[in-house]
């Protein structure tokens, strides 16, 4: 049985329910067999979602290294954290030249947390300029925005700009911050946007919690949420291929387990949001 897969939202792309995310051991520089033996177990296992990011270190490079005819394989992203027109079309001439291809699938605005980079970012000469040229000119196919700072902030880049897909923190710690469930996920379901879920395990914090046996039930939380997908970065193929158990397993929450989990959760939820550190 393979990954079950979901749209992703209006770019009609069948996504598997687990992208392998661009943190882990992709998130390093001097790894390579590790990494191009990562990615290339991920496409054998059946993953189609692959992520990376112009500021994840030596990660763009491994897939650069390992993909090679495989890259049609897969829907294959990227992102840049530039909010200039000309830092942001510097940085996707740098990914499309390091990842070894002529374009990527879906390219994000990376990590928008405050109003000043709204500013920026939308403002004359700003990096959205760069994104629609990209797409334009068929560099990208669809184009996405990034956060897990402040879901108000990702709300208005949602509001200002008919972006394809917004990635964003799925996880039972949320409802006790500003949470991205309640502010950002209904209003991207209804500009019928993907939804791609991150932080999902919280960098692994929570298997330091005593009730904490498995990482499954927080797979299965983000998964039972209104999104398309969700990324996890992995040290190892061990992990990886326990995540992939997961996904062919996955059952969804019901709304009671949901709320059970997150009240279990929420004496935790301050230490666990660690990760946003």
């Amino acid at each position: 049985m393979g990954i079950p897969t979901r749209k992703l939202g209006k770019t009609g792309i069948d996504v598997t329910l687990l992208g392998l995310g661009g943190e882990g051991v992709l998130r390093t520089f001097g790894y390579d067999k590790e990494a191009y033996d990562l990615i290339n177990r991920a496409l054998d296992l059946g993953i189609n979602y692959c992520e990376s990011a112009r500021a994840y270190s030596g990660s763009e490079s491994y897939y650069g290294k390992a993909l090679h005819e495989r890259r049609r394989e897969i829907f294959l992203t990227s992102k840049s954290h530039a909010r200039d027109r000309e830092g942001a079309l510097t940085h996707l001439q740098e990914t499309l030249k390091i990842m070894k291809t002529d374009h990527i699938d879906l390219w994000q605005v990376h990590d928008v947390r405050t109003k000043e980079d709204i500013e920026e970012i939308f403002g004359p000469g700003g990096a959205i300029e760069a994104f629609v040229q990209a797409k334009e000119k068929g560099m990208t196919r669809f184009i996405g925005v990034t956060g897990h700072e402040n879901p108000e902030i990702i709300s208005q880049c949602i509001t200002q700009f008919e972006f394809d897909t917004v990635l964003v923190p799925v996880n039972p710690a949320e409802p006790e911050h500003m949470s991205f469930l309640e502010d950002v996920v209904p209003l991207a379901n209804k500009k019928h946007m993907g939804v791609i879920g991150m932080k999902v395990y919280l960098r692994g914090l929570p298997r330091q919690l005593p009730f904490i046996g498995t990482m499954k039930p927080f797979y299965e939380f983000a998964l039972s949420q209104a999104v398309s997908t969700v990324v996890i970065g992995c040290d190892d193929i061990k992990q990886l291929e326990e995540n992939v158990q997961f996904a062919k397993s996955f059952k969804p929450m019901t709304p009671m387990d949901q709320e059970e989990f997150i009240s279990s959760i929420a004496p935790y939820a301050r230490e666990l949001m660690m990760y946003k550190l």
